[in-house]
């Protein structure tokens, strides 16, 4: 047994999901500097409450160590994701009617992504990000953010300023919130009586039935099924009402809350998810206990092929840098000798080098001076916008390579 509660409930954790070793956070990049010096690293090992169904992590390290003014990562250098964002202001404008009467609030609000597209449309916003930088890059382009993170206090001063939502979304980030308990009690205080509340998170199902191991690290403190969150939204007074399944991030889910008290009865679709989740063992032990199994063997699969490619004398680059990738570098063990150096759009990663692994991360342009044999895509849930990208590796015969749920090369 952990020596740890669960983060919702209370109840001891005793039970493995997945033990993935000791790794660095995820988005801990290192300057050239950095590399000689020595790196901390933590358990990576997450576990099942055998009372509310919440897979989590333990909280090793605080979220503001990890969301500081040097947090990587900036939403805006994917297109997919962008497109993503616009399609989802254009769905609730035309569901819900909102419009200049309107206040919409986005929590993680990173630099400005999606509120952009509602400014556009004449709805006053309101990001509420804790990365400094990332809160930096959205007041640059005209959306007014709060620099801190999201909770009860937060909430108490959004609602006693006048600035309560009439839409109060969070996209990916419910899983990185360590104290649950405390966030959803302030969507909650921060919601308007007839407002409503969107969540997008990785769908806990999907990352079990598609392998997707790497997407467990340290910012993600908890792995969402509905059946978890349905509880943990009913404590603090919130219904879901509907549920959407996305493909973003290899399968993910938006959740629809109101107050409780004000809400309507549930979709359709809520009741359908729930009975799946139940008919593939969400709330039983077996169907975790089985898990780790799949996960090794992607290992194992992954590491024949690269160092066969390897002794074939094949090289190997990277495309991308994110977090999963880290995870998965790490968990395997892969370094330089297997891997030379991987490629990211975002400038605020090139010259920067992999935690743990020490890989270097360079600009895409660099692809074509290397002319690698083999591009592992390690955003693999951007495999279709990153394979259109970067198809002029095919010039010299080079090959895709996606490395989950098993490695796979591109034909």
């Amino acid at each position: 047994m952990s020596a740890y509660p669960c983060r919702f409930c209370g109840a001891p954790l005793a039970l493995t999901f997945c033990d993935l070793g000791m790794s660095p956070l995820s988005n801990a990049f290192l300057r050239a500097e950095q590399l000689q010096q020595s790196e901390k690293f933590y358990p990576l090992h997450s576990y099942v409450c055998e009372r509310c169904w919440l897979v989590q992590l333990p909280a090793h390290e605080t979220p503001d160590h990890i969301f500081n003014q040097d947090y990587a990562y900036f939403s805006s250098y994917s297109d997919s994701w962008l497109a993503h964002s616009k399609a989802y202001c254009e769905r609730m404008i035309a569901r819900f009617g909102f419009g200049a009467e309107s206040q919409v609030v986005e929590i993680a609000s990173n630099d400005g992504y999606l509120l952009q597209y509602f400014k556009a449309r004449g709805v006053p916003v309101l990001g509420v990000e804790p990365a400094a930088n990332c809160a930096a890059a959205a007041e640059a382009r005209g959306i007014p953010t709060l620099v801190r993170f999201f909770g009860v206090q937060t909430a108490t001063e959004l609602r006693d300023s006048g600035r309560a939502a009439d839409l109060l979304l969070g996209n990916n980030v419910l899983a990185h919130v360590p104290d649950l308990n405390d966030f959803v009690a302030g969507l909650k205080l921060a919601l308007k009586r007839g407002g409503v509340v969107t969540m997008e998170f990785p769908h806990l199902l999907q990352l079990m039935q598609h392998n997707q191991f790497d997407t467990i690290y340290h910012e993600h403190y908890s792995y969402l099924s509905l059946l978890a969150v349905r509880g943990i939204f009913a404590r603090h007074g919130l219904a879901l009402f509907d549920v959407e399944e996305l493909p973003t991030h290899g399968g993910s889910l938006r959740i629809y809350a109101r107050h409780t008290e004000y809400g309507a009865p549930a979709a359709p679709p809520v009741e359908a998810l729930l009975r799946r989740e139940r008919q593939a063992g969400l709330d039983t032990p077996a169907a975790y206990e089985r898990f780790e199994a799949q996960v090794r063997e992607a290992r194992y699969k992954l590491l024949e092929f690269l160092i066969g490619a390897r002794r074939e004398g094949k090289r190997v680059w990277g495309y991308g840098a994110p977090a999963k990738g880290n995870t998965l570098l790490n968990y395997c063990g892969i370094r330089g000798d297997l891997v030379e150096a991987t490629v990211d759009r975002s400038p605020h990663k090139q010259g920067l080098f992999l935690p743990g692994t020490h890989i270097p991360i360079h600009a895409p342009a660099r692809l074509a001076e290397a002319r690698p044999d083999y591009v592992l895509i390690l955003p693999w849930n951007l495999k279709e916008e990153i394979v259109q990208q970067a198809a002029h590796i095919r010039d010299w015969g080079g090959r895709f390579i996606v490395p989950i749920p098993s490695v796979q090369v591109l034909a």
